[in-house]
Order: C-alpha cells, then sequence, then structure tokens
C-alpha cells in the first residue's frame, strides 16, 4: 500500500508534499469539511478558509457570524460552531497546538473518534486507525465482512506503526480512485491478490448497506418580506437546526403545511406557486413561499434589511438560498 501510495497519491491542498510534516491545523480542518462533503466541493472552500483563518490563533479570534456565513453548504452548522470552540480551547488551553494523542483530541469540543484518529495518524504520525467511508470500503471488500461493526478491528489488524498517517491517506486514497463503490478497478488494485471478495468475485455484494428508513417529510412557509430593494433576514435561535444563521423568516416545520400561520408581521401575504424542496439528514423539507410589501419599521426586533441584489453574501443556508432563487428576484 505504501509502495502504491508513493506514486499514485493525490494532490490535495490540504496534504503535506512528500517527505514533509502534515499541517495538524489543515488536516483537522479539510477532515471537518469532507465529513459532509467531497474532496472536489471542499478544495475551493478550504483554499478561501485557510486564506482567511489560516491558524488555530486566527480562527480563535474570528466572529462566530462569519465562521457560520463561510460554512454555508457545507453541513451541519454545528461542526462550524465547534470548530470556532475547539480553535479557543487549543489557544488558551494547549499553548496553540493540538495535543498528541487520540484521547486528549477527543477531549476537545466538536472532536469525535473518527476525527481524533484521523489527526492522530496524518498529523502526529502515531499508529491510529482511520476508517472513513472509502477505508470502510476497502476493508470489507479485502476480508468480506457483512457487519459493519467487524470492518474497524479488521482495518486495526492493518495499521503499521511506521507512516501511519501515509497508510490512512493510502487506503483513502485506493478507496476513492479504485476500489470504488461501483465497477471498482480490481486489476489495478495493490492488494487484489490478498482481497477475498475478488477472489469470491462477489465486489459488489460489499459493504452490506443496512436498509434505509423512509424520511419524514414536514412543510413550512418562508416569508420574502420586501421593501423597496431590500428583503427581511432574521438570526435563526443559536440552538437547534441552522442555529445563528441569518435567515428568511419562516414558520414552523410540521407533518402539515402552515400555511401563513406564525407569519413575522403583519402584512398582505400573498401565496406563491413556487414549491422548494430539501433533504435535511433526517427529513425532507417542502416550502411554500409567502411574499408581501413591508414597510421599514415594521421590522421585528433583531430583524435585518438586507439588499437583493448582494443576497449571496448575507451567507444564507442552502435552504433559505433555494427559496430566495424561486422568488425569480435575483439576478
Amino acid at each position: 500500500m505504501l509502495d502504491w501510495y508513493d506514486t499514485h497519491r493525490r494532490t490535495l491542498s490540504w496534504r503535506a508534499p512528500a517527505g514533509e510534516s502534515a499541517d495538524p491545523y489543515r488536516v483537522w480542518l479539510s477532515e471537518v469539511m469532507l465529513q459532509q462533503t467531497n474532496v472536489a466541493t471542499v478544495g475551493p472552500r478550504f483554499a478561501a478558509w485557510v486564506a482567511r483563518w489560516p491558524d488555530f490563533a486566527s480562527l480563535a479570534r474570528a466572529d462566530e457570524a462569519e465562521i457560520m456565513a463561510a460554512w454555508a453548504g457545507l453541513g451541519y452548522y454545528a461542526r462550524a460552531r465547534n470548530l470556532v470552540a475547539c480553535a479557543r480551547v487549543v489557544v488558551a488551553e494547549h499553548d496553540g497546538a493540538f495535543p498528541r494523542t487520540e484521547a486528549a483530541l477527543r477531549a476537545l469540543p466538536g472532536i469525535g473518534d473518527y476525527t481524533a484518529a484521523a489527526i492522530a495518524a496524518i498529523a502526529v504520525d502515531a499508529p491510529a486507525t482511520v476508517v472513513d467511508a472509502n477505508v470502510e470500503r476497502v476493508v470489507a471488500r479485502l476480508f468480506r465482512i457483512a457487519d459493519k461493526a467487524d470492518i474497524r478491528p479488521a482495518a486495526a489488524t492493518l495499521t503499521p506503526t511506521a507512516r501511519a498517517g501515509d497508510f490512512a491517506q493510502a487506503m483513502m486514497d485506493l478507496g476513492a480512485a479504485i476500489c470504488t463503490p461501483r465497477n471498482p478497478k480490481c486489476l489495478l488494485c495493490p492488494l487484489r491478490a490478498s482481497c477475498a471478495a475478488y477472489a469470491a468475485g462477489d465486489q459488489a455484494r460489499y459493504p452490506v448497506k443496512a436498509a434505509k428508513a423512509a424520511k419524514p417529510t414536514r412543510h413550512g412557509t418562508i416569508f420574502w418580506a420586501r421593501n423597496g430593494g431590500d428583503v427581511l433576514l432574521v438570526r435563526r435561535p443559536p440552538k437547534g437546526l441552522l442555529g445563528g444563521m441569518r435567515a428568511l423568516p419562516t414558520g414552523p416545520w410540521s407533518a402539515d403545511p402552515p400555511g401563513l400561520a406564525d407569519a413575522p408581521l403583519r402584512a398582505d401575504w400573498r401565496l406563491g406557486n413556487a414549491l422548494v424542496e430539501h433533504v435535511f439528514t433526517h427529513f425532507r423539507l417542502k416550502l411554500v413561499l409567502a411574499s408581501a410589501t413591508v414597510a421599514r419599521h415594521a421590522a421585528p426586533h433583531g430583524a435585518e434589511w438586507w439588499p437583493i441584489e448582494s443576497l449571496g453574501d448575507a451567507g444564507l443556508p442552502t435552504v433559505f438560498a433555494k427559496a430566495a432563487g424561486a422568488t425569480g428576484e435575483l439576478d
């Protein structure tokens, strides 16, 4: 695997060049960004982030609202809040550097088992076992493992004591480029001779996926309150889904369409025909748009008027950006 990696390793903006030590900050940031997205999406977002906040110290000083806006489209916003919280703890309690053990890393805000292992292996070169979706697929096929619970223990038997970080990244690259979910390129695989699934000819069966439960559907109304060239934005509550983010006002998200219930203010609201759909991890959301012209002084406390022409700079979560686009009023 290491010989293969030395020849075929991917060039990624957060990955240290061959022979150089990895930057723990960049390793951590990239791993968090990649948890709900992919390499192609993260690449430019990562570059913009580190240009603005290049290290723990700058991130620890950052305004949380700016962080949340920069995170839009990268998954759970709780992860963005945890990034700031973690950076502040690292600066305040660890002299601006990550601790060097998995156990100590797991004690930091937002760092779970996987991220702790990835930082320990890649940034510290500790013999930690890193199992992401790519590694899970490689190991499941290599050993023909049907039970997901058995994958990590099997992966641990492969983890070397030296170059653990390179080995972890080699397994990730193998899963991304060779041992793909569909049509794996087995003839190019350096593990082909040891792969039980290849020998049995049933690579496509692994990893065995559990049946997914149907996602419930919730309904809601999004309110497009306009005054001249501005639209009304609010801050969502700090806790909960999309907490602390700027957003268009919305009523409750419930099992039945709420119509104009819980409008943010009194106005001559008109329900449109546009339907906005968005899928969260645990439910599917269907929204209708209600629009009205509103006096500026009628804005609720804490709301703000934002120029429609620069709404893209407001850092709206994806669901609200979709809704704004559905109004037909954006360029």
